[in-house]
Order: structure tokens, then sequence, then C-alpha cells
């Protein structure tokens, strides 16, 4: 049972940086199903009441939030549950002599009210809506199909909250440890998920495999060494230089211990041996 459960995590943060796996999205959906949408402007609705065919109506909710419905003229659904809605419009045929005992279903077709842009390194960028009642980051990120392959670890969700601007940075490996789902935030309207680049590194000289290389956490100047394919028959180990701008932007050159962390952006020259 252990090994099981063991699986089924490795396989959600798998799916979250490459894309998700068709049971995943089917076990997400479910997930979604569960919450109560809230309906905005630019949503389109049908709404039937039970053997009242007549007031059949199927709309688009305005950008004030308002339907004009059968006997009951202007409603304003904009922002209520669909099962609110329901209720009130239910509650006007009942007390306005329409309808003894109405039963009114809604049926959201097109969801144009809530939504929210992926920008970035994702498989698939663009504009998402956000169906149900609480889309998390996680949720949002598996709709774009998950993190590409020049993707980081790093996102950024920039949007509104109480009317003030919002600006969260997540690191995407931290929701998953223990304690850290708080980081997986609630997503609103409007709001925008950017996904960075991974960072980089360049290793140049007397290297097998010379150029840019991705800088993996907490990697060391060795780790990123064997990542370039190990010196050539003519290089050194000793007195390797790491090219890094400091805080003023200007490059200064280091020779740093193997162990060394290094850093985005990092410039790693390997010498030609003089013997």
């Amino acid at each position: 049972m252990d090994g099981m459960k063991s699986l089924g995590a490795a396989c959600l943060v798998f799916s979250l940086l490459g894309g998700l796996a068709p049971s995943v999205q089917a076990q997400a959906a479910v997930s979604g199903a569960a919450q109560e949408y809230k309906l905005g402007a630019g949503d389109v609705i049908r709404i039937a009441v039970y053997q009242n065919p007549d007031l059949t109506l199927e709309t688009r909710i305005t950008e004030s939030g308002v339907i004009s419905f059968p006997l009951l003229g202007s409603v304003k659904l904009g922002g209520l549950s669909v099962s609110k809605a329901e209720e009130l419009i239910a509650t006007n045929l009942k007390s306005g002599g329409f309808v003894k005992q109405p039963q009114v279903t809604i049926v959201v077709t097109q969801v144009k009210g809530n939504q929210a842009n992926v920008l970035g390194h994702v498989n698939k960028p663009g504009r998402y809506p956000l169906e149900s009642g609480a889309t998390h980051l996680t949720d949002l990120l598996s709709m774009a199909g998950g993190v590409d392959v020049g993707g980081g670890e790093l996102l950024v969700l920039t949007g509104t909250r109480n009317g003030q601007p919002y600006r969260a940075e997540i690191n995407l490996p931290k929701i998953f440890s223990p304690g850290g789902r708080d980081q997986d935030v609630e997503v609103m309207n409007g709001d925008v998920l950017w996904v960075d680049r991974s960072p980089i590194i360049y290793i140049y000289g007397e290297v097998q495999r010379p150029g840019a290389s991705r800088l993996e956490r907490d990697m060391t100047l060795m780790q990123a060494l064997a990542a370039g394919g190990g010196t050539t028959l003519r290089g050194t180990k000793k007195g390797i230089q790491v090219h890094r701008k400091n805080a003023q932007g200007k490059v200064e050159v280091l020779e740093p211990a193997m162990d060394e962390i290094l850093k985005d952006g990092d410039v790693v020259y390997v010498k030609e041996s003089i013997f």
C-alpha cells in the first residue's frame, strides 16, 4: 500500500513538470466538479424550468452580470454560484405567482467570465477557463500541459486581490514537500501565471561538450564539469575560472573550489594544461 502511495505521488510531480497523464486529468476534473462555480460576465448559460418549456432560455451574461429572463425581466446572476442562481430564479418565479413549485436548472455551456492566462515555459500557453469555484495553481498548470523542457522551478502568479495588485513567487517542488500545500495558491479571474526559464550556465575551453547547460538545483562546479563531458586530453581541472556578474552588474573572475555551488548565468572556463 505504501508503495502505491509513493508511486501516485511520483506520477503527480512528473505530470506537472511535463504534462498530466489522462487519468490524473480525470481525477483533477472530478475534484474540480465538487466545487461551486461562480457565474461571470460573458458566460453562456442554459436555463430550464421543469415542465415549463416556454421558459427555457440560452443566454449570455452581460458585463454588468445581468440576464433578461421571461416574465422576470432583468435578473442579476453575476458573482452567484450556479446553485444560488437557480435558487434566485426559482424564488422570483414563485413569488411572482408565475410557477407554483419551480424547479430550475442552469448549465454553463461556455465559460468566458472567469479565466486566467498561462505564459512562459509551458507546453500549451494560453488563456484557460476557471471552471471550478476553487482552481489552484497546480490545476491551472496542468491545463497548460505542465512545464516544458526549458522551464524552471520558479512560478510567478500576478493579479488583483481586494482591489490591490497581487504577486506571488512559488517554487514548484516546494508545493509537494511536507507542509507545502499552502504554496498551491488559489487562482482568481484575470490572474497571469508566468513559468520562468530554467537557470543556465555556460562552459567553454578544454571540455568535451562546451556550450550552455541547464543549472540543476545546488549544482557544483564538479557536477557542471561532468555535464560538459569532462576535460579534454589537453584540459586541466586546476585553475578553472568562473566568470560571474556581481550585484553591480560587473563581471568578476573567480577560482572556486570544485564543490562550490554555481549560480545562474555563470560562465565556466577550463584551461589547457601546460604539461
